[in-house]
């Protein structure tokens, strides 16, 4: 075999271990969103402190989306206790639709952090099409988990992908 050979196997073969250990991770995009004050907040200071997170976009008008997050609102200072895991909430509403969020989210006393992504761009760059549309992100910040649509039960599978992230 001839030294140019060698060279483009070694070559060959290190491609192939850099393509297959280093997968395409899929994290945050960094957009602006609104908090339930009106300020920007860049999508940036999402983080918990290496721990999990749901990230999970509803509307004001999606009555699944709305069933979601009561439902984990019943058990979530649960889920905080056992895996210390946070719930961003990202309002996909509307200027027509996006003053009805604060009074919801203030009437069923969610402990979630609250965003308003009014021009979506946060929902574009995530390529989420509808709602509810549900993402899990482990500690490093890569999307692990995501999940569209809603049925009863569904928050028992996301809470057990939850604590496999943090065992």
């Amino acid at each position: 075999m001839t030294k140019t050979i060698k060279i483009a196997i070694i070559t060959g073969l290190a491609m192939l271990a850099v393509a297959f250990t280093s997968p395409n991770e899929k994290t945050i995009p960094t957009v602006n969103v609104k908090n339930l004050q009106g300020k920007t907040v860049s999508t940036k200071l999402f983080k918990n402190d290496g721990k999990p997170m749901v990230i999970s976009f509803w509307a004001t008008w999606c009555s699944p989306c709305k069933k979601e997050l009561n439902n984990i609102a019943e058990v979530y200072e649960d889920w905080q206790d056992e895996t210390g895991v946070k719930l961003i909430a990202v309002s996909i509403d509307d200027a027509r639709n996006k003053h009805k969020v604060k009074p919801y989210v203030d009437s069923k006393g969610w402990e979630y952090e609250v965003y308003i992504d009014a021009n979506q761009d946060l929902k574009r760059a995530m390529n989420v099409n509808n709602v509810p549309y549900t993402f899990l992100v482990d500690g490093n910040g890569k999307i692990v988990y995501e999940h569209n649509n809603y049925v009863p039960g569904d928050e028992d599978n996301l809470y057990k992908k939850i604590k496999m992230l943090v065992k």
